[in-house]
């Protein structure tokens, strides 16, 4: 091998390891120097808050990738937790989200089952939840927006402990949790292997098809507690709108972080900083005048750099 090609190798490497953290770092600069009032705390709380719903979205997604698999339904099932929550917010805000985060653990179940024990490809399996989750959010909710005045709910969304968002808090605590599972669990460990070589992972006795239903699951749960935290914010309830392009805003956040689509692999870390620098791409642009189509079109123009780069890393 070259001099010159171990050299790109080790740019790749570095890239895929660091390069989300460089990028946020040269966002923050950017906007230190050219955007108005960037270092307001108001700022800082409005970014963190928007990318807490993502962050908890892509968490999920990075397990699911892990097992070399992928999630397309988090946006429906967040729409389909949205729907719910007006139904069940009479009982109380702990009943409405207890219910909205099971129809996110049932939705899981749906699409490992089809995974797991069907054997079907996971963008077929949650493009079917994709399409139909979304159709019965709107069947819940008769298509229709409906204002929400718990004030106890709507706090999960506005409110703040010793001046930290609750969204960031929760956001904070599940990425702690999702990183112990990864790092320190015998869970983790299989899923890791799962992803690196499935069939090797069969032989060898490891609980396929249990993990991989798992991993769903989690990622459906996650995307129901993010669709609760975006309703409280939004203080409303709207499947229509709710959730559009989540999964984009996910899997973007996971590649972008180091995890390679192949899996074997899951970065948490990465994935909490790649979900920053979606927000940060986004409201940069916005800030300065561009509009959201143009942001949308900045995204997908990421993670295609991210996929090559991971592309180039394996290849190696």
């Amino acid at each position: 091998m070259s001099t010159a090609t171990l050299e790109r190798a080790k740019v790749t490497a570095w890239l895929q390891n660091y390069g989300v953290y460089l990028a946020v770092v040269v966002l923050l600069l950017f906007n230190v120097v050219f955007t108005a009032n960037f270092l307001s705390a108001a700022n800082f709380r409005t970014q963190l808050v928007q990318a807490a719903p993502v962050c908890i979205v892509a968490l999920g997604m990075a397990l699911v990738i892990g097992t070399e698999g992928i999630d397309l339904s988090v946006g429906s099932v967040m729409s389909i937790a949205a729907a719910l929550i007006p139904l069940y917010l009479g009982a109380g805000p702990l009943m409405a989200i207890i219910v909205a985060v099971i129809a996110g653990i049932v939705s899981g179940l749906f699409s490992g089952y089809l995974v797991a024990h069907l054997g079907i490809q996971p963008i077929i399996a949650t493009l079917a939840l994709l399409v139909g989750g979304r159709g019965l959010a709107l069947v819940i909710a008769h298509g229709q927006l409906v204002q929400l005045h718990n004030q106890d709910f709507l706090e999960l969304g506005t409110g703040d402990v010793l001046g930290v968002p609750i969204m960031v808090i929760v956001a904070g605590v599940l990425a702690v949790l999702a990183g112990l599972v990864v790092q320190r669990t015998t869970f983790g460990r299989h899923l890791v292997a799962i992803g690196g070589n499935r069939a090797a992972s069969t032989l060898a006795g490891l609980p396929v098809k249990r993990v991989l239903v798992s991993v769903y699951v989690i990622s459906g749960a996650l995307a129901a507690v993010a669709g609760v935290l975006a309703t409280s914010r939004l203080g409303a309830s709207d499947p229509n709108d709710l959730g559009l392009l989540m999964e984009l805003s996910a899997i973007t956040a996971v590649v972008v972080g180091g995890t390679p689509l192949t899996g074997g692999r899951v970065r948490v870390l990465g994935t909490v900083f790649g979900a920053l620098l979606m927000q940060l791409v986004h409201a940069t642009l916005i800030k300065h005048n561009l509009p959201d189509s143009t942001a949308q079109m900045v995204q997908a123009a990421i993670i295609v750099v991210a996929v090559y780069v991971a592309r180039e890393r394996s290849s190696k």
